[in-house]
């Protein structure tokens, strides 16, 4: 596969494509009465093709999911899905010009961002109105020495700071990845912030009040900028070598990145940019942001990827793309404390912190038929 078309087709966001592989053993439960309270609180509903990022809206009551629609011959319509949060039902389907994969929602603003990651840009939906109100052209092709235009960067996460106006969207290079600061007012890009490293910048998280976005790049570093002086402020060496999404602790100074370990990833560090990985992965590293000390390292279930904490109840979930898994676990002690399987691929999270629910979007693996439908999975914790 090439080198391209193997970091747009999968994940957040998204421009990460993992291994399809068939899912390892599911994680042992403490109890059997254990695990079947687990699997009764999982509720599962095919919903369309290319499902990627999903947002929960507390002041719609609505689950927003990215539909890409797939590629190649069976492919359907690129759509934003308004989804029933209790049954999982499509209550609206909001048609796109453009591909839809990660999402970042801006609930007091009424705004869903959705990262067209193929065409680097942004799309933008009113949640109020459910339709489309614009498109943030990110960057112009250029021309290569093939003569043929193309974008020189893809997409992969968003994150949003409404009460200030910004949007920020990681841009993919193996050549420079950047930061894109996006006006979301005047829906244009005001600031293209170089230094995130000759490789895939996969993570991408937001402190809006010490004005740091924090990102991780495929060269085991964590890369810390500054959206008040909209430069590159600090970069640590992890032990994380395939370092993927980030979620961030908002009372404290932990950073969780997820250390993916996949083989396919590998294979493309040492041909793109000859960096060696060696670590196993299969695990969340947890970090002290201001320093980049590794604080713990906890064992997941096979190809970690998406990660979301929920610091009031003190829990931190992960899916597990290779296992099948979403594993929950206590973010102070770092012990497991639940298994839900949810099977094949396991992609990006969502929660409703007032009901306790996690939303999951799920992938098809390569035993499903060309052109079916994908998953949203509701756990009620």
């Amino acid at each position: 596969m090439h080198p391209r078309s193997l970091f747009r087709s999968a994940a957040l966001a998204l421009a990460v494509s993992l291994t399809l592989g068939t899912p390892s053993a599911l994680a042992a439960e403490p109890t059997t009465a254990a695990a079947a309270a687990t699997n009764a609180a999982v509720q599962r509903k095919a919903v369309a093709q290319g499902l990627y990022e999903l947002a929960f809206s507390p002041k719609q009551n609505a689950v927003f999911v990215a539909s890409s629609g797939g590629f190649g011959d069976a492919a359907g319509s690129s759509q934003v899905l308004r989804l029933n949060p209790e049954t999982l039902a499509v209550e609206t389907a909001i048609p796109l010009e453009r591909k839809a994969f990660g999402v970042v929602l801006d609930d007091a603003n009424n705004r869903l961002y959705v990262g067209n990651t193929v065409d680097t840009s942004v799309t933008v939906v009113d949640t109020t109105t459910n339709k489309s109100v614009g498109i943030v052209q990110l960057m112009e092709k250029k021309v290569g020495k093939d003569g043929k235009a193309s974008y020189t960067h893809d997409l992969r996460e968003l994150v949003v700071d409404g009460a200030n106006n910004r949007l920020y969207v990681t841009g993919h290079s193996g050549e420079g990845s950047v930061l894109f600061v996006v006006d979301t007012k005047a829906l244009k890009v005001i600031n293209t912030i170089a230094g995130l490293g000759n490789a895939k910048a996969p993570g991408l998280a937001l402190d809006t009040k010490a004005k740091r976005v924090y990102t991780s790049n495929l060269l085991a570093e964590v890369v810390t900028v500054g959206t008040d002086s909209g430069k590159v402020e600090q970069r640590f060496k992890v032990s994380a070598e395939q370092p993927m999404n980030i979620a961030l602790d908002p009372e404290g100074k932990r950073l969780f990145v997820t250390d993916q370990g996949s083989e396919m990833i590998r294979k493309y560090q040492a041909s793109s940019s000859g960096f060696e990985s060696k670590h196993p992965g299969q695990r969340v590293l947890v970090l002290d942001r201001t320093t980049g000390k590794e604080l713990a390292s906890i064992p997941t279930d096979a190809g970690p990827l998406g990660i979301l904490l929920d610091a009031p109840r003190k829990r931190l979930y992960v899916t597990n793309r290779d296992g099948g898994t979403v594993t929950a676990y206590n973010s102070d002690t770092y012990k497991q404390v639940a298994t839900y399987a949810v099977p094949t691929h396991p992609n990006s999270l969502a929660l409703d912190a007032r009901k306790n629910v996690l939303y999951v979007t799920v992938k098809n693996g390569d035993s499903e038929p060309k052109g079916s439908e994908e998953s949203v999975v509701r756990i009620a914790l």
